[in-house]
């Protein structure tokens, strides 16, 4: 097979012109293709006038080395990649006729889903121990806060089957380096539960809430097909540790809160950013984890069609291009960088908390993008030292539970803003510019549910942030008007807060994916500060089960 990148059409251009296309790239007769297919496609909007499509192909075609040959001084025409998945072990069909302990897998999001199916291919019968209800039953309680501002603590957007990925725009892309086209197992394993091919190969694949609990679905009953099991609501609450003769400290199993204690050596904690009791337990028994950097501020809100126009000009509506996205950063003057996070096309702002009286947004999107507004966070980059209960300024570590400290004041200050029944403070970007109370809403509506509670967020005594944060995302938002005509319109509407971009700690592990300190311990993912969206979290789940399988199969 040879691969052409750069491959560049006109947007409009037909169907069949990316034949002729490919057959004058490579200077051959169209008799000598084969057959090609699409790897990737991606756009160029840089032009708005004048947008082009972008692909790279994969072609079977007559004397392939001779091509290759002719055209080896060509950087965008070299032998496809070999982009298949490949084991790097299988346990024996008696490897379990003993009293081996089976694999644990702590959380049932993207993370320890993809650790759990990678085991299972790979023979070794995982058990999966997930705190929250199955998605569907999962999907009802999530609801419940929206429509009734009814939180149930164990089941909601954080917790439960499919993660907080479940309940997001579905993105299915990062900027992980990715050598060994894990990425490409993960959306392979999707399009097998049900997502559409299109993932494969366009540059910016989602599939939206609805279509992702159908698919977490599929999944998990080919999981149990392979042997693997999956408990639900079943929370760990401890964790057994023993040393070894040599004072190795090794794990030995995890205690639910039934008080049922499960025998394990080799456990994935697969946890969410948002396991907040669970990461305390790991703490109090010892596991080594540090404090980390994470981002802190609102959603903001605007009519879709504004930032279609402002990114696609005339072509705004193309059916190839859809809903338009945007990735805006501003390095503001008291040195704080403000970045967007978690951008939805066509979605809605959501209800994310998982403790009672505390407010958390998010973002989530449907696969058709067809809401009226388009979100994102609107964030600012904090440090330990930024939030460090003790109040020392002498360099020493922070305390790696400080951070949810942090999180916790700011969402029940959102709670206390928002006036109860889990509604969220929100306000006008025009008078949060002008440092001002907002009173009524312009022509944005706001999507968050249970509603919003339109205030000052940055009154005296009562802000929504810290003072840095406010100054920082005041002096940003300005500025992202110079990028998207529009951004800073009066009527656009930010609600508060997004405190959850990602873990405010990581527990961490060495090269061979273990814990520093405890043995068979195997943090991963989202929640361990090892990813950040579905994708990256797919992927370090398989990471972890590779290094997980070859460390148990070489035991026998």
């Amino acid at each position: 097979m040879i691969r052409i990148n750069e491959l560049r059409l006109p947007l409009n251009h037909p169907e069949e012109a990316l034949r002729p296309a490919i057959v004058a790239r490579l200077g051959i007769p169209d008799t000598q293709l084969q057959s090609f297919t699409v790897f990737k496609r991606s756009y160029d909007a840089r032009k708005k006038t004048a947008m082009v499509l972008i692909y790279s192909i994969d072609c079977e075609v007559e004397n392939e080395a001779a091509v290759l040959h002719r055209l080896q001084g060509d950087a965008h025409v070299k032998p496809s990649p070999d982009t298949s998945y490949k084991f790097v072990g299988h346990a024996p069909a008696d490897f379990y006729a003993g009293e081996r302990p089976r694999p644990v897998v702590i959380g049932f999001g993207p993370c320890g889903i993809f650790a759990a199916l990678i085991l299972a291919q790979m023979g070794l019968r995982p058990i999966v121990l997930e705190r929250g209800k199955q998605v569907r039953e999962r999907t009802k309680d999530t609801w419940g806060l929206w429509r009734q501002s009814e939180l149930n603590p164990e089941s909601n957007v954080q917790f439960g089957e499919g993660g907080a990925g479940t309940f997001s725009d579905g993105k299915l892309y990062s900027q992980i380096s990715d050598p060994r086209f894990l990425t490409r197992k993960v959306l392979t394993e999707f399009v097998k539960a049900g997502a559409p091919e299109e993932i494969l190969y366009v540059s910016k694949p989602h599939i939206g809430t609805f279509r992702l609990v159908s698919m977490v679905i599929k999944i998990r009953a080919e999981i149990e097909r392979l042997g693997g099991e999956i408990r639900f609501q079943q929370k760990v609450t401890d964790l057994l540790i023993e040393p070894d003769a040599q004072g190795v400290q090794h794990v030995r199993g995890v205690t639910l809160e039934s008080g049922e204690q499960l025998r394990a050596d080799h456990v994935v904690v697969a946890l969410g950013h948002s396991a907040r009791d669970t990461f305390t337990m790991l703490h109090e028994r010892g596991v080594y984890m540090e404090a980390k950097p994470f981002s802190i501020g609102y959603r903001i809100e605007h009519p879709q069609s504004i930032i279609d126009k402002a990114r696609f000009g005339p072509n705004a509506g193309h059916p190839i291009l859809g809903a338009a996205d945007y990735k805006l950063v501003h390095h503001a003057s008291n040195g704080r960088s403000v970045y967007s996070f978690c951008m939805c096309p066509g979605g809605t702002v959501v209800a994310a908390t998982s403790e009672p009286n505390r407010v958390v947004t998010n973002g989530m999107s449907q696969y058709s993008r067809a809401e009226r507004n388009a979100n994102a966070g609107i964030v600012v980059g904090i440090s330990p030292e930024d939030y460090r209960q003790d109040g020392k300024k002498d360099g020493s570590l922070v305390n790696p539970l400080d951070g949810l400290a942090f999180q916790r004041f700011w969402e029940s200050r959102a709670f206390e803003l928002g006036e109860g029944d889990y509604r969220a403070p929100a306000a006008l970007v025009g008078d949060f510019i002008k440092r001002q109370r907002s009173t009524m809403l312009g022509a944005v509506e706001p999507s968050y549910k249970p509603g919003v509670t339109m205030t000052d967020l940055q009154q005296k005594g009562r802000g929504s942030l810290p003072e840095y944060a406010l100054d920082a995302i005041r002096e940003a938002l300005p500025a992202f008007e110079r990028q998207i005509r529009g951004f800073s319109m009066n009527d656009a509407v930010l609600t508060g807060v997004e405190t959850r971009t990602s873990s405010p700690l990581r527990i961490t592990r060495g090269k061979d994916y273990q814990s520093l300190n405890v043995r068979g311990l195997y943090p991963a993912g989202e929640g361990a500060g090892y990813a950040g969206g579905i994708m990256s979290a797919g992927v370090d789940g398989i990471e972890v089960a590779e290094a997980l399988g070859q460390a148990l199969l070489a035991e026998q």
